[in-house]
């Protein structure tokens, strides 16, 4: 596994963007915790776009640190992790209509 993940970020280090949503139990004190350490993770990475939806522009050996890290955190009996992969030309693929203006998830954020 280590040399696939070499190798996916020695020849080809383009961002790409992923979509990553969750469904995260919170029935208990244990399932609001993860829910907030998922937020948490995805945020560190990506723009929140939803409540439970994050653009996350990375590269491949992010990606694969990104999705470790979810998939430590949730639970595989009660929640639930979704990737979508849009690739490296996604401008086209995105449509936003509404309220909260998308953000360029290539220029830095300001806080």
């Amino acid at each position: 596994m280590i040399g696939t993940i070499f190798t996916l970020a020695t020849f080809h280090n383009n961002p790409m963007l992923m979509l990553v949503s969750y469904d995260v139990s919170t029935i208990n004190a244990a399932g609001k915790r993860r829910l907030r350490r998922i937020a948490k993770a995805c945020q560190n990475w990506g723009v929140r776009v939803q409540n439970s939806v994050f653009e996350c522009n990375v590269n491949p050996a992010q990606w694969v640190q990104l999705k470790a890290e979810l998939e430590d955190i949730f639970d595989h009996e009660t929640d639930s992790l979704r990737y979508y992969n849009l690739g490296d030309r996604y401008a086209t693929r995105i449509e936003h209509v509404g309220a909260k203006p998308a953000l360029d998830v290539e220029q830095p954020l300001l806080l």
